[in-house]
């Protein structure tokens, strides 16, 4: 099976690159298992010598014996990419595309028949390898390929898997999900500033405070509802900033506004600019 050869990982872009450093540093595999593509001939050298990996500005030679393709390249080069490599690929390879957008029906269409497809939209914090993913079978993957495709993407973070229609609604959760939380952390240090506090005082406390909330959430595995009404007291601050943010419509505005995304999400998918 092709958890057992070579990865090939086409784009040497952050998300790919960090893909890469995530495979290497767990052990799953050695710098040898792995080829990495790119554009810049530059940038190439730059990650291989980082990492110790074959680098080559050939995606058709890189696809050549790799069990796994992971496309990783933005959605504008994406055409230009399966044009290269769509007619080399076999049915004992497996396509994983993490590019943005791009249904696992449009990248089917340009390959050769019955070629396994699996899709995944991971996010920013898959840089930090605290990331999570959504990822969807094609119509020629099983479950081998989507574990093989959980296996890979698990040393970014987390995977979840969802039916494709849903894709669209995990990209604008958690896709555009940490943009959402950056809003909020600039909000809240601009507050801290207000209130007389130093800058670098206040970002250090909104960023702590919200990555010790995350891991409460996570790790302690405590329900939202449950950890708010933990931290507040009757009477207390916590109540009050409640009260504002509820009149100010704040829970209302993030579901139009993740709903909006969604609806972005569908729009790109499906051609429109």
């Amino acid at each position: 099976m092709a958890a057992n050869r070579r990865i090939a990982i086409l784009g040497a872009g952050r998300i790919g690159e960090s893909l890469l450093a995530g495979l290497l540093s767990s052990g799953w595999r050695k710098p040898g298992d792995l080829v990495v593509t790119g554009r810049r001939e530059e940038r190439l050298k730059e990650v291989a010598d980082r990492h110790g990996v074959d680098a080559t500005l050939s995606n058709p030679e890189a696809v050549t014996d790799a069990g796994l393709v992971v496309i990783a390249v933005k959605p504008q080069d994406f055409d230009v990419l399966l044009g290269e490599i769509g007619g080399l690929l076999t049915t004992e390879q497996t396509v994983l595309s993490i590019a943005a957008a791009i249904p696992t029906a449009q990248i089917e269409a340009r390959l050769a028949p019955g070629v396994p497809v699996v899709r995944a939209m991971p996010n920013a914090p898959a840089l930090v390898h605290e990331g999570i993913a959504g990822v969807c079978a094609g119509a020629h993957a099983s479950d081998e390929h989507l574990d093989l495709a959980e296996d890979v993407l698990s040393h970014l973070g987390r995977v979840v898997r969802v039916p494709e229609r849903y894709m669209d609604a995990v990209t604008a959760v958690s896709g555009s999900g940490p943009a959402y939380f950056a809003l909020l952390a600039e909000a809240m240090i601009d507050a801290g500033i207000l209130l007389g506090l130093g800058r670098e005082t206040s970002t250090q406390l909104v960023v702590q405070t919200m990555l010790g909330t995350a891991k409460l959430l996570r790790d302690e595995e405590m329900h939202p509802v449950e950890l708010r009404e933990a931290v507040t007291s009757p009477g207390g601050t916590t109540i009050h900033a409640i009260r504002e943010l509820e009149q100010a419509g704040v829970r209302a505005a993030f579901l139009n506004a993740i709903q909006a995304a969604m609806q972005r999400s569908k729009e790109l998918a499906a051609g429109d600019s």
